[in-house]
Order: C-alpha cells, then sequence, then structure tokens
C-alpha cells in the first residue's frame, strides 16, 4: 500500500517543515518508494537553466584555476552539482536559487494517478516545473554539454501530482524538443503581451528563449508593429539578423542602462518601446528594460537573474510607470506554442537543431 502524498510534494520536504518543495532547503530524494499520487522518471538529461549553468560554469573555472583545461572545469562542474543534490535532494542552484527542467522515461506511476492522467509507463517526458522543486537523485553524470546547458545523467526524480509536463512529440529530435520546452514559458508570453502596432524590445534576443520571442512578437505585432532585438555578441546578431525576424538588431551591453536608452531612443525617434522581454542571463539588466520602456508600458523578466528589488525600486528611482511582470515559467498552452513554432518556422527549426540538437 503506497502512502498517500500531498498534491504539491509538501510530504518530501525535509527542512523547513510548512513550506513547499521549491523554497524547502532540503526534501527527500528517496526513490526505493514512491508516495501514490507520484510519477518516477528514470532520468536521461538535465537541461539546466541558462543563468544557474552560467553561474555554475564561472564557478568552475574559478575552483579549477586560471590556465584550467576543460577536462578539469568539467570535473568541477561535476562536483557543484553533485553537491546541490546532496546538500537539498533537488538541483537547485546554491547562488540563482533557479533550476531547469529534464527529459525522461515514465518508470512507475502512483496508484492515485493510474487512469486519471495521459501517460503510462514508457513514455518519454518533458518535465514543465523546475528542477529547484523536483526531488533528483544523481547515480552518475554522464557527459557535459557546456553549449547548450544539458547534462546527461543515470538517475531517477520525481513529478508532484501538480507538476506538468510534455510529451515528448514523434516528429521532433528528443534534445531539439528539450531545448525549446525549457524556455517555452517566454514565448508563450510573448504571444498574449503583444498586439498589433506595437514596439518590442527583445533583451538577450540571440539566445534560446529570446529567438523564440523575436519570432512570436513578429507574428503579433504585425507590419504596423516593430521588432527590435538586442544581443550580446556580433555572432549571435548576425545570427538574429539573418532568420529575419526583427526590424532592427544589435548588439549591446544590456548591464549599460544609459548606452542602451540612447540606442533604443535613436531606433524609435523617442518613443521608446511598449513591451520588453528580458532574456539574458546575467544580472544587472534590470534597469535597461525598465529605462527602454516608454511610461504605461509593459516589461516581462524572464530571465531567472533578474532581482526584484533592483527592478522595482530602480524604476521608482527614475521615476518610471512601468508594468513589469515575473517571468513565471507557465502559461496555458506554452508547451504547444513553442514546438508550434518549430513546426512552422524551417529556419529556426534549422538553426535549433544546429545548435541544440
Amino acid at each position: 500500500m503506497q502512502k498517500k502524498g500531498n498534491k504539491y510534494g509538501t510530504h518530501r520536504v525535509i527542512e523547513p517543515k510548512g513550506v513547499l518543495p521549491q523554497p524547502a532547503n532540503k526534501i527527500d530524494n528517496n526513490m526505493d518508494e514512491i508516495y501514490d499520487n507520484e510519477i518516477l522518471i528514470d532520468v536521461q538529461t538535465l537541461n539546466i537553466d541558462s543563468a544557474s549553468f552560467t553561474d555554475i560554469h564561472n564557478y568552475a573555472k574559478q575552483q579549477a584555476g586560471e590556465g584550467a583545461s576543460r577536462d578539469a572545469v568539467m570535473e568541477e562542474i561535476k562536483k557543484e552539482m553533485l553537491l546541490n543534490v546532496e546538500l537539498q535532494g533537488k538541483h537547485r542552484n546554491r547562488r540563482t536559487g533557479s533550476g531547469g527542467m529534464l527529459l525522461g522515461r515514465v518508470e512507475k506511476i502512483g496508484d492515485a494517478l493510474k487512469g486519471k492522467i495521459d501517460l503510462k509507463e514508457g513514455d518519454k517526458i518533458a518535465t514543465l516545473v523546475s528542477l529547484s522543486l523536483t526531488p533528483l537523485r544523481i547515480d552518475e553524470i554522464l557527459e557535459i554539454r557546456e553549449d547548450v546547458d544539458q547534462v546527461d545523467i543515470k538517475g531517477k526524480a520525481i513529478l508532484f501530482e501538480s507538476g506538468i509536463y510534455a510529451k515528448i512529440p514523434s516528429d521532433l529530435p528528443e534534445k531539439l524538443a528539450l531545448s525549446a520546452l525549457d524556455v517555452a514559458g517566454a514565448p508563450a508570453q510573448t504571444a498574449k503581451l503583444c498586439k498589433p502596432g506595437d514596439t518590442v524590445l527583445i533583451i538577450g534576443a540571440g539566445g534560446k528563449s529570446g529567438m523564440l520571442c523575436c519570432y512570436e512578437a513578429m507574428k503579433r505585432v504585425g507590419v504596423t508593429g516593430c521588432v527590435i532585438g538586442m544581443c550580446h555578441s556580433q555572432k549571435s546578431t548576425e545570427r538574429l539578423q539573418k532568420l529575419g525576424f526583427c526590424d532592427y538588431v544589435f548588439a549591446g551591453n544590456a548591464a549599460d542602462p544609459v548606452a542602451s536608452l540612447e540606442k533604443i531612443s535613436e531606433i524609435t525617434n523617442g518613443k521608446l518601446a511598449d513591451v520588453t522581454i528580458n532574456n539574458v542571463n546575467i544580472p544587472d539588466t534590470e534597469m535597461t528594460s525598465v529605462l527602454c520602456t516608454k511610461d504605461d508600458g509593459l516589461v516581462y523578466f524572464f530571465s531567472m537573474a533578474t532581482s526584484f528589488t533592483k527592478a522595482a525600486l530602480g524604476a521608482e528611482g527614475v521615476g518610471s510607470d512601468v508594468t513589469m511582470i515575473i517571468g513565471n515559467g507557465y502559461t496555458k498552452g506554452h508547451a504547444e506554442i513553442t514546438l508550434q513554432e518549430l513546426r512552422e518556422n524551417k529556419e529556426l527549426r534549422d538553426l535549433f537543431t544546429e545548435l541544440y540538437a
């Protein structure tokens, strides 16, 4: 007889008691027995959140020392990931607080869920809830693909009753689908927030979530709107220009708000953006987002490197009356919207296949 579990997974919380699994300092990652409302997953790949992986990679390079080989850095990444799980029972970055998601195969379904969900044992799924709340056991780290923030492992994970997931589609490669589903909340929110005629600024436009947002924004604003893509490097700028999703693309430092404001003012003739979408994976870009958005405009912070304090107090400090939305990684239909983008645009799919699959 399986034990009865809480819908949100509080039965796995070790400390502090009374909180949900995400903010918990430690959760139970014992996979020998599952509760009646849990799904046990045989994990294949962890897709680490971009802000988290960037932080882990930088930390690993510091630990390995100046001039260290790639192998030495990879060993430090392994140590850091294993330590995260050992201390917390989940992979929540101890500095950024963010997680990621995973790809795996359903191994066992709790008795209370059998017949009530559209899954069966053996199905390949991507979890659409954060690793920062997912009970995880890593038995072995097999491969680290630092260019796409993915780590292949042997291990197990638990999906709670309230957890959301997507079945891996048969018409897309697994790693391609996983990469897109990792950031599915961003293009789906873009679809909700952008309307015909809007001027939309996408910061971090050359990255994975950024390119998807550019494509979705282009569709939503139409011929009367304008999509501006701000990229980090010349390479990502040229890549985005070739895709043709934006009216303007430029390389800039998103941590330099004054220079960014001058550039956006120049492009928009001083009108600024109606909607700004921040997809970067580094800190201190809050004020660029705020300053480049007109009063009564909207800023969507998808980036997990965002500081609420810096955004809120910074906007107050410059007298900016913008609406700010925290980047909830879930919105209704987000998996379907994101995968459909890859299906309907060959250039986007080919590029994602080249970069991430």
